[in-house]
């Protein structure tokens, strides 16, 4: 097996259980992808994007839709609700007090990782925080 964790790989979804989804990793290895992990709607032989996130003992991989790693996962989910904040004119409704099911069907990340993008705009001063959600912050020229 050539797989290492961290790797990016083709995945094929197989059929879901009430851990996950069964998944086909490269056309090759089975491996699984947890509920927990998706924030998108999957359908059975849908193809998508991976990465490795364990490799067990007994052989069995556990995969991820997002990179593995601290920094890779805070930048790809600041740069998805910076994204969203700038194709709503600099501003959103959505604070850390927003229920996490809005969070996911707004963004489609939790509200732990949105509550982490969220901090790494926000020391990057490149957002506001304010009562009724997260504004850009304006530059001066």
């Amino acid at each position: 097996m050539d797989l290492e964790i961290g790797d990016k790989v083709s995945l094929i979804i197989g059929s879901e259980s009430d851990l996950g989804f069964s998944v086909l990793i490269e056309e090759e290895f089975e491996g699984l992808l947890y509920k927990n992990e998706v924030f998108q709607n999957l359908k059975e032989n849908q193809r998508i994007d991976g990465y490795i996130k364990n490799i067990r003992e007994d052989g069995k991989i556990d995969v991820s839709m997002q990179p593995q790693g601290f920094r890779n996962v805070i930048d790809l989910d600041s740069d998805r609700l910076l994204d969203a904040i700038e194709r709503n004119n600099g501003f959103i409704s959505l604070t850390d007090k927003s229920s996490p099911e809005e969070i996911k069907m707004r963004l489609a990340m939790s509200k732990k990782a949105f509550k982490r993008a969220i901090g790494s705009l926000y020391k990057q001063k490149i957002i506001i925080i304010t009562k009724e959600g997260l504004e850009l912050v304006k530059k001066i020229i």
